[in-house]
């Protein structure tokens, strides 16, 4: 057994041990510490295999992160990987192994930004009007949570969460609990305030007499984020509704839809009850993307083929 190897095992002891760290954890350390020695025993800095973790410099970390890059690991994992390295080392400084950190200041490459999935207002539109008995108290209560996540962008935990007093039937508008216990006040749409008004008169065939939450399920308790997850999944299967159809991407749709009408990023980031702008604007970057889809069909010389066409009907 290499030395390389005895440190990594004195220091998977040491995480198991002192730190009390979770199999699934310490799991994740060995697989990403597996790699780093893996590409050190094979490298040219250490041609006999034994790795001298001392003799490792920044460059070599450096290398190291440029290669899994190479291969293909997203920036994700590879801070999660230069974090188990950092750690590594450590613990290696705290045993008196080595005498500096080469992983600290080293950053994982950005990995490119995936954007929301949304609907279109066409297909939110077949998807709310449903041919669903609306006086089945199931189907109403349904109707009234999809109305209400799109029409004021909530989170599906905000959803669940709402009381009977959550609502203010005068001003048509939504007193919300959000992230960070932060409390916010959002309007209600007329369509969404239609549903609540119905499923209201539905609700007591369902609720227990001392229950408070808006939203219950057949039980007559305060309905659970999967069942609804379940439910909204069940609704877009029965409107063929294409793609998967979940709460937040009700929510994505109502901020790209607002962004798209409005231009108002601030207002935006107010309604969704973002703490940071920079969280707000990947809707920009979707606001952008139907730009280009629409200046792609409309300009007369945004096609490729078209201007390829024109050159050869000059030559």
């Amino acid at each position: 057994m290499s030395s390389g190897n005895a440190d990594l095992d004195g220091f998977y002891t040491y995480l198991s041990s002192e730190r009390q760290y979770s199999h699934h954890t310490l799991s994740n350390y060995q697989r990403d510490l597996a790699r780093l020695l893996d590409y050190l025993q094979h490298s040219t800095l250490f041609p006999d295999g034994r790795v001298d973790w001392a003799r490792i410099e920044a460059k070599h970390i450096r290398n190291f992160v440029a290669w899994v890059h190479r291969e293909g690991l997203g920036g994700k994992s590879i801070q999660r990987l230069l974090s188990a390295i950092r750690s590594f080392y450590k613990y290696l400084h705290r045993e008196g192994i080595v005498q500096q950190n080469p992983a600290l200041g080293i950053q994982a490459p950005k990995s490119p930004r995936r954007l929301p999935q949304t609907l279109d207002v066409d297909q939110l539109n077949h998807l709310l009007e449903s041919d669903a008995d609306q006086n089945d108290p199931l189907e109403s209560r349904d109707q009234a949570m999809l109305e209400l996540i799109y029409s004021s962008g909530l989170r599906l935990s905000e959803l669940v969460s709402l009381d009977l007093h959550s609502i203010d039937w005068q001003d048509a508008s939504l007193r919300v609990l959000g992230k960070g216990a932060k409390e916010r006040i959002l309007p209600i749409g007329g369509k969404a305030m239609q549903a609540l008004d119905h499923w209201l008169d539905l609700r007591d065939s369902m609720a227990r007499p001392e229950e408070m939450a808006l939203f219950v399920s057949k039980r007559g308790t305060r309905i659970s984020t999967r069942s609804v997850q379940l439910r909204i999944d069940r609704r877009a299967k029965m409107q063929h509704t294409q793609g998967k159809v979940y709460p937040h991407r009700l929510r994505h749709s109502f901020a790209s839809h607002m962004l798209e009408s409005s231009g108002d990023l601030r207002a935006v980031q107010e309604l969704l009850g973002h703490a940071d702008i920079s969280t707000t604007q990947i809707y920009t970057h979707l606001d952008f993307r139907h730009l280009m889809d629409v200046y792609d069909k409309a300009h007369p010389r945004a096609h490729k083929q078209s201007t390829k066409k024109a050159q050869q009907d000059d030559d």
